[in-house]
């Protein structure tokens, strides 16, 4: 089977998890880059502003090809009670290409089951599975149990 990683992360919590489960499923993986600077105290209110417009924003060329690939992991981080809008701008890019997804999302505490009816709305299928870790947990590693149920 052939699985792809792909992963927007603001704060580097969310690549760190995509980047532990690409190496536990021996997957490929896609960073997603937004031309749109969202580092700072500037660029968190426009990822928030962002988020809930679910503004279609342009990213950096990509690597892979979702299409190419049996399953596709998609990790974001919640912004606004939504999914950061650089993920869904990859899903609005590549839209039609996915088979098999997988989700998973970090939030500070709230907004995982918007974050993921939103994107299997642009996706236009459900997942097959999804995991959702606070922040602090997933910045902690404190997520084993779950990690492990969501990769079988």
């Amino acid at each position: 089977m052939k699985i792809l990683v792909a992963y927007y992360s603001r704060s580097n919590i969310t690549q760190g998890l995509a980047e532990e489960i690409a190496s536990k499923v021996g997957a490929d993986i896609e960073q997603i880059i937004p031309k749109v600077n969202y580092n700072g105290k500037l660029g968190y209110a426009r990822g928030g502003k962002d988020g809930m417009s679910e503004k279609i924003i342009d990213l950096e060329t990509l690597k892979y090809d979702p299409a190419d690939y049996d399953l596709v992991y998609l990790g974001v981080p919640v912004w606004a009670g939504k999914a950061a809008n650089p993920m869904i701008s990859y899903i609005k890019q590549n839209e039609g290409s996915f088979n098999d997804v997988k989700f998973f999302v970090t939030a500070k505490s709230s907004g995982f089951e918007s974050a993921f009816s939103q994107m299997e709305k642009y996706i236009g299928k459900a997942p097959l599975k999804t995991l959702a870790l606070k922040s602090r947990d997933a910045a902690n590693g404190n997520y084993e149990e779950e990690l492990n149920a969501f990769l079988e």
